[in-house]
């Protein structure tokens, strides 16, 4: 019989997902910073690879098959999994830019979501940047619960109820979740973000996951455009997504894709990142 390995990794091994975490992030600062009406995302795509290569790694996604680019970049109604092109960003747009980093065979990766100023029309992006930000405090409500919690499922149902708890009625994709990682972007347990009757991969020293909420305006339903790639909602609303790369180590939790640990983001809910030891 095949040998089942393990989801649970050594502390060297954490250490070692720390500057892969720390890469991604900086693509992502990058990326961040130069977003504005006229952009198009494939000079966004052009500045994450920059910034990866130019440290000694690699991206990651171009290491799935089919797929050529060092960002997923989604815009409007697209949650995940858009394909960079020449297409500029227009003022009010809503994008999500998702990436990733190996470096010396371990990975990083991490998401985040950014609503174009446009004052010709403040409801929209009003509308967008409550979406936006309910989605960033459902990541940062599930690694908060990650601290405390026996079981992923925890995870899932915390990121819920926050969302939940918005009052905005807002979709979370089902068909799309979080994940381990490690040696591969992609590894097993999954991370789900909404409550279900599995109560998960036990919560202990070595677990490494990426949790990403994905959220929409409207209705939950998605399909998948003719590039093969990008996940749009049937309604047309638009959508957010936020993801960080996060270890439970002896002395509590870590968010690898957040240069500090996850201090800020954590800080509302009364958890303080350990750095692992």
């Amino acid at each position: 019989m095949p040998v089942r390995r393990s989801i649970y990794k050594s502390t060297a091994q954490l250490r070692a997902m720390i500057e892969p975490g720390l890469i991604t992030a900086a693509a992502l600062d990058a990326v961040r910073a130069l977003i504005a009406p006229g952009v198009t995302t494939l000079e966004l795509d052009a500045a994450a690879s920059a910034v990866i290569t130019g440290r000694g790694a690699k991206s990651n996604f171009q290491m799935v098959r089919g797929y050529r680019h060092t960002i997923c970049a989604s815009v409007n109604e697209q949650v995940v999994h858009g394909i960079p092109n020449s297409r500029a960003l227009e003022p009010g747009d809503i994008v999500s830019i998702d990436a990733g980093a190996e470096y010396h065979g371990w990975n990083g990766d991490s998401a985040f979501t950014f609503v174009v100023p446009d004052e010709s029309r403040p409801e929209v992006v009003a509308e967008r940047s409550r979406l936006s930000e309910v989605t960033e405090g459902s990541l940062w409500a599930g690694i908060a619960a990650l601290a405390t919690a026996s079981h992923l499922g925890e995870v899932g149902a915390a990121v819920q109820d926050h969302i939940d708890r918005s009052g905005e009625g807002y979709g979370i994709l089902r068909e799309y979740v979080g994940h381990g990682i490690g040696r591969k972007m992609h590894e097993a347990p999954s991370v789900f973000n909404y409550r279900v009757p599995d109560p998960g991969a036990e919560v202990r020293p070595g677990l490494a996951v990426a949790i990403e909420p994905m959220v929409v305006l409207g209705d939950q339903a998605t399909f998948v455009e003719d590039d093969d790639w990008t996940v749009s909602t049937r309604d047309g609303t638009a959508g957010s997504h936020w993801e960080h790369s996060v270890a439970v180590h002896d002395d509590g939790i870590w968010v690898l894709t957040a240069p500090d640990g996850g201090a800020a983001g954590l800080a509302p809910f009364g958890v303080t990142p350990r750095e692992i030891g």
